[in-house]
């Protein structure tokens, strides 16, 4: 598996979403770095950016894969793992799974309900449009007019920054074969023996109309040390369209653990 690293001290391995690659995670580095001594671990899961999909062909297999490359790269140690989207629902499987070792919890407009068609959304909305801006992105116009909710020069070079690339080298051979098997068989939290009692964030966007807002609200009773923050003006990138919030959660989230993450 393809990882960057960056910084020295306690792991914090980062999951990125499907069809994008470690990169849309990568605004976030200096406000991590700022935070205290992380190790950063950004993964590029099976499929996506240099990581090749081998016999990934599904959300378990990919679970399974990111646990083992974890467990290779930390050596055991205690580790906080963050994911967006895709990645946050991998992540929460982590936690559960390895959860004597994790340190705390992070989603950014994280997956909680795999199945589309069945996931508690509000309604697409498009608070500032701005054709300009879309016509001079040339071909990755459409991509970025799908997601963004604030249609700003600064959004939109953000997401030629950090999300097109990813886009345009993913393995959509093996994204539709892994989306054929998108889900868990059974959700981390209804087999958990007990409520995650660890530091967590949970991320959303008020407008975010591919994974919504409302079904990580609807767990927050298993997660007894979370904070929820649900921003307006965000969709579902929304650590790159409210990124002076979204850095500001992440800090906190990592501060809260500090104690332990000194421990480690």
């Amino acid at each position: 598996m393809h990882l960057v690293e960056r910084g020295d001290g306690t792991p914090l391995v980062l999951l990125h979403g499907f069809g994008v690659d470690h990169r849309i995670l990568l605004p976030l580095d200096d406000a991590i770095a700022e935070a205290g001594p992380w190790r950063r671990i950004y993964m590029d899961l099976p499929g996506h950016g240099l990581t090749p999909a081998g016999h990934v062909a599904s959300a378990e297999e990919m679970a399974k894969e990111v646990e083992r490359q974890i467990d290779e790269v930390t050596g055991g140690v205690r580790f906080a793992v963050l994911g967006n989207s895709f990645g946050g629902m991998i992540a929460r499987r982590v936690a559960h799974d390895l959860e004597e070792r994790v340190l705390g919890l992070a989603t950014l407009a994280g997956v909680f309900v795999a199945e589309s068609s069945e996931r508690d959304l509000p309604d697409r909305a498009l608070l500032l449009e701005n054709e300009d801006v879309i016509e001079g992105m040339g071909d990755a116009g459409d991509d970025f007019a799908d997601m963004a909710v604030i249609q700003t020069s600064e959004h939109a070079q953000a997401f030629l920054d950090h999300v097109l690339p990813g886009l345009e080298v993913s393995d959509r051979r093996a994204m539709a074969r892994i989306a054929r098997r998108y889900g868990f068989s059974r959700e981390p939290e209804d087999v958990a023996t007990g409520p995650f009692t660890k530091p967590a964030l949970f991320l959303t966007g008020r407008q975010d109309h591919v994974v919504g807002f409302r079904d990580a609200w609807a767990r927050h009773e298993h997660y007894t040390r979370a904070t929820y923050a649900t921003l307006d003006s965000a969709g579902h990138n929304v650590h790159l369209e409210r990124s002076a919030l979204a850095r500001a959660l992440v800090q906190d989230w990592l501060a809260r653990m500090g104690p332990a993450a000194g421990a480690s």
